[in-house]
């Protein structure tokens, strides 16, 4: 499919899609704006279906874009999210006595409050694309298109940005260990 001519096109495109935009956009955002970002980007999609050109990107990689642009508007709103979150797994306090399947959980709870920290922490645009890799499974290359960004762009963005993760476990589990 190269543009979309008329509504049936769109359905196609909405029942090849929806799904996985729903799934990468959920991860990011609470399931129920994701709903509503997911019909936006159709929407979107169909209001300016003259504006699709084929030779820039695919037609997945732009609806991506749309929604990844409409995403950004709420980026504010997550990092604030996620912040609170690694305040929250700060204050849990540990007891003294645990099975190792509890102290297995527990590690890794406090991991989520470091690492949700180091992702609220990320440039926009590094989160953008390590998130677009990891959630929505897309190739740098697609990211790329999503983006509107060159592909060794997009490759050191998520290279920074897992560079940062990567750091920030490291970090936890030497605290750990002292």
């Amino acid at each position: 499919m190269t543009g979309l001519r008329d509504a049936d096109e769109l359905v196609e495109l909405y029942d090849n899609h929806a799904r996985t935009l729903h799934r990468y956009l959920a991860m990011r955002v609470d399931p129920q704006v994701a709903d509503d970002l997911v019909s936006e980007a159709f929407l979107t999609v169909w209001e300016r279906r003259a504006d699709f050109d084929p030779s820039r990107a695919s037609l997945r990689a732009w609806l991506y874009g749309i929604a990844t642009n409409m995403l950004r508007q709420h980026v504010r709103a997550e990092g604030r999210r996620l912040r609170a979150l690694a305040r929250e797994h700060g204050r849990r306090v540990v007891g003294d006595r645990l099975d190792e399947r509890t102290a297995a959980v527990l590690d890794a709870e406090s991991l989520v409050g470091g690492l949700a920290e180091t992702l609220a922490g990320l440039r926009p645009e590094e989160r953008d694309v390590l998130l677009l890799v990891a959630w929505a499974d897309l190739a740098p290359a697609e990211v790329a298109e999503v983006t509107d960004t060159p592909v060794a762009t997009v490759r050191t963005r998520l290279f920074r940005a897992r560079a940062k993760l990567r750091a920030r476990i490291k970090g936890q589990e030497g605290e750990d260990d002292a």
